[in-house]
């Protein structure tokens, strides 16, 4: 897939894991109503590194005056920060724009930890996993939103008691498992540097880089 059609399945999956309103189509990428108090809305850039045009960034974040109005830049930080004002507060750490192509063999043989139970379901057409302790308490979750050929992967979290147990890699393969059942082969998702070694080792690669910006309220410096 080109960049441009991984950022494209990434925003119709993503608004469909978040309950999100549809994008609006931008000459420079998306626009999407978000519909949360700290994030109305955000604008997502179509293109991946070197695409993505300061003009267009400059532009773009010139013209956002509401406060918590996100932006999302598929290059590196190091670059993108430059086009921005001090009225943008930018994200520390590098996000990955990931891929990976999808089988119904990713959950052979994974079994479930003694002591743990899974729960999966699906709701408005999102894939839902969660990882339990015997008690009920929450240990891991995440889900997965198929739209046709793609489905993007989110909100993908293990408890910081439950770590390094594998819980991870069996929310990611049940459902990436569960979205082939449903036709999709390829799968997507937007990562963070902690969540990068996981993916990785279930095969999944680094498309691009992403920079994420906030439009700072009145009342921060």
């Amino acid at each position: 897939m080109e960049g441009s059609e991984v950022v494209r399945a990434w925003v119709d999956g993503w608004v469909v894991s978040r309950g999100a309103a549809p994008p609006v189509v931008e000459p420079w990428g998306y626009t999407i109503d978000v519909g949360l108090a700290k994030h109305p809305s955000r604008h997502v850039f179509g293109v991946t590194d070197a695409g993505a045009l300061e003009g267009d960034v400059r532009k773009v974040a010139a013209s956002v005056t509401g406060a918590d109005v996100w932006l999302k830049v598929f290059d590196a930080p190091g670059r993108v920060a430059a086009w921005l004002g001090p009225e943008w507060w930018l994200d520390p750490e590098d996000g990955f724009l990931m891929t990976v192509p999808l089988a119904r063999s990713a959950a052979e043989g994974v079994a479930v930890p003694e002591g743990y139970r899974l729960r999966t379901w699906t709701r408005g057409g999102v894939i839902r996993a969660m990882v339990t302790t015997g008690d009920g308490s929450w240990a891991a979750r995440g889900q997965i939103a198929p739209t046709g050929r793609t489905a993007v992967a989110d909100q993908i979290e293990t408890s910081p008691d439950h770590r390094r147990r594998g819980l991870g890699s069996l929310v990611m393969r049940t459902l990436s498992t569960a979205a082939f059942e449903q036709g999709a082969e390829v799968g997507v998702l937007a990562g963070t540097v902690e969540g990068r070694a996981l993916y990785e080792s279930l095969g999944w690669r680094v498309e691009s880089l992403l920079t994420s910006a906030r439009r700072k309220g009145p009342d921060e410096s």
